[in-house]
């Protein structure tokens, strides 16, 4: 199979790489429900030695950049109460945690979880987090832009890796609610 974007030497239907993904990624994927079938989310194989964005673009296809989401865990606190999120936002922005994100929670104050916290939470890999297979109950919050793109690079629950999915399929998430200037130039 070709991939939809981007230079990959494999690209294979994500359902048929589900030992690929970590378990939670690979869960989604196995009980995938939306109007995007499952067999269009593609896994493309992809070295961590060039898991930083400007290398990676450069080996892979330089219209990634426009094309690549990052999903970001969030702690949205008010009281006692902490709320922890992701953010999907376009790969050339930075998530606008003061402001939309904070608000969209609820929160008196907003930041980007901890490492530890983001992969112990989610049961994925740093740098390699995605929207796909995140904890129940969890607000999915996508920047419009994204939800816009064809396709649309993310992680796939590991440094190795990474998945292709159809940009409306963000919109779909359980518990996804696309805004509007979620991610600020």
């Amino acid at each position: 199979m070709r991939s939809p974007i981007g230079h990959f030497d494999q690209a294979v239907p994500a359902p048929d790489r589900l030992d690929e993904l970590t378990r939670p990624v690979a869960d989604a994927v196995r009980h995938w429900r939306g109007s995007v079938p499952a067999d269009q989310i593609v896994y493309v194989d992809t070295d961590p030695q060039w898991a930083d964005t400007a290398v990676f673009v450069e080996h892979y296809g330089r219209e990634l950049l426009e094309q690549s989401a990052n999903c970001v865990v969030v702690a949205g606190r008010r009281g006692g109460d902490t709320t922890l999120a992701a953010c999907v936002v376009p790969s050339t922005t930075r998530v606008d945690v003061n402001g939309v994100v904070r608000r969209q929670l609820g929160a008196r104050k907003a930041s980007f979880a901890s490492m530890d916290t983001a992969t112990g939470e989610t049961g994925m890999e740093y740098g390699g987090i995605t929207p796909i297979g995140l904890p129940e109950g969890w607000p999915v919050l996508v920047d419009s832009a994204v939800v816009d793109l064809p396709y649309v690079l993310v992680g796939s629950g590991r440094r190795r890796g990474k998945l292709l999915v159809p940009g409306k399929a963000f919109a779909e998430l359980p518990g996804a609610v696309v805004l509007d200037g979620l991610g600020v130039a």
